[in-house]
């Protein structure tokens, strides 16, 4: 039985939301040890080892500051160090995600220049480019893009965001939001010149929610330095004065600590490139069985879709949230709601982290029962396409 549930139901849940996603019992594992001094010297050797490890993740040779917080902490840390009052960023409305950031830049005393979207594509590097070009004073002093939008199944194509700045020859720093894509897709800060990257523990590192992440650039730093929102916490430098020797400048989440190293360890034996295909393959396979049972994927671009998750429209008349209440009560499963706009139009698939062919053919045949149970108009020959491509591409 889970630690807390309102009534005991048979077998493990399946928690196929995109994030928090499912913990490895060997992360869990991790989790369990004593916790340890963090100013003593055996802390200092684990905060280095973890410190390093990191920056592979990510991809880059820069500095990784891990805070004890949601990825919304690390969405203000971004701003915070970064950014003075009432300066101009450029944002893109790909998502609820996205608008979230926004609102939050607004209370924080920055304007944001919002280019709108329709929640089905992802952002375009075109417009940004032309916005840009437009900017001649250069006033805008970031570009704010979600990599992979997780309310929408929407993925931006971050190395052509970075192209398309550098062809408007513009100085604006990048911050991209990766809080659902990391660890599940690539990303590369250093390659594709990202001066500061959000990402959290809970989606593709397999870890609970509590670890938030800043890769930041030398140019990320450089304007830190003069930077005037005001910040204490959220401070990148006494985090990267301290973690030059292993330690924090407050007390960490130890015990995350050592939950982080077991996942990043679990990625790097599978390799970077196979988890990236794996995830990958889950992610096709979900889509044809979307496709097969006759449902609309809610990601419009085929070349914006999403690894992580699949968000999927119900036919006009029909709730996504009475669907996804059925497969819970049913089928003892978790499915993403709609969020924002989309609330009861969508549910959203969970297709990361610690996930292979047979807990994806499981919740696939959950949603297929789930669909005629709750009379949802659909061909029931959706967990037959996923079976089919995934037995034919090993």
């Amino acid at each position: 039985m889970a630690y807390f549930q309102t009534r005991t139901t048979p077998g493990r849940h399946f928690l196929q939301i995109p994030g928090p996603s499912n913990v490895p019992d060997r992360v869990l594992r991790a989790l369990d040890n004593p916790t340890m001094d963090h100013r003593g010297p055996d802390f200092g050797v684990m905060g280095k080892q973890v410190l390093g490890k990191v920056k592979k993740i990510f991809q880059t040779e820069s500095n990784v500051i891990i805070f004890p917080a949601s990825g919304t902490g690390a969405w203000e840390a971004a701003l915070v160090n970064t950014l003075s009052p009432n300066d101009r960023v450029l944002m893109c409305e790909t998502g609820h995600f996205a608008s979230l950031w926004r609102e939050m830049a607004e209370r924080l005393g920055i304007r944001p220049e919002f280019l709108k979207g329709d929640w089905r594509r992802a952002a375009e590097p075109d417009a940004i480019e032309a916005y840009l070009r437009a900017d001649k004073g250069h006033e805008i002093k970031a570009v704010c893009v979600v990599h992979n939008e997780t309310s929408t199944g929407c993925t931006s194509r971050i190395a052509e965001v970075r192209a398309a700045i550098d062809a408007a020859g513009h100085p604006a720093l990048l911050l991209v939001d990766t809080i659902s894509g990391l660890g599940s897709m690539e990303f590369k800060h250093d390659a594709w010149g990202v001066d500061v990257t959000v990402s959290g523990s809970q989606k593709g590192l397999m870890l609970p929610p509590g670890l938030s992440f800043n890769a930041v650039s030398a140019k990320a730093i450089a304007a830190s330095k003069n930077a005037k929102l005001t910040r204490s916490f959220w401070d990148w430098a006494p985090m990267i004065a301290s973690n030059a020797t292993g330690y924090f400048p407050y007390t960490p989440a130890t015990n995350m600590l050592y939950a982080l190293d077991t996942a990043l360890d679990m990625i790097f034996e599978e390799g970077l490139d196979n988890v990236f295909a794996r995830h990958d393959r889950m992610a096709e396979a979900t889509r044809r069985a979307v496709r097969a049972w006759g449902l609309e994927i809610q990601c419009a671009e085929p070349r914006h879709y999403s690894s992580v998750l699949t968000a999927v429209r119900l036919p006009e008349g029909h709730s996504a949230n009475a669907l996804r209440a059925t497969i819970g009560e049913r089928f003892n499963m978790s499915l993403g709601n709609g969020l924002g706009q989309l609330n009861d139009r969508v549910f959203r698939i969970g297709h990361l982290g610690d996930i292979g062919e047979l807990h994806l053919m499981g919740t696939l045949s959950g949603i297929e029962m789930g669909l005629r149970i709750a009379g949802v108009p659909h061909k029931p020959d959706g967990v037959r396409a996923a079976m089919d491509y995934l037995s034919g591409n090993a």
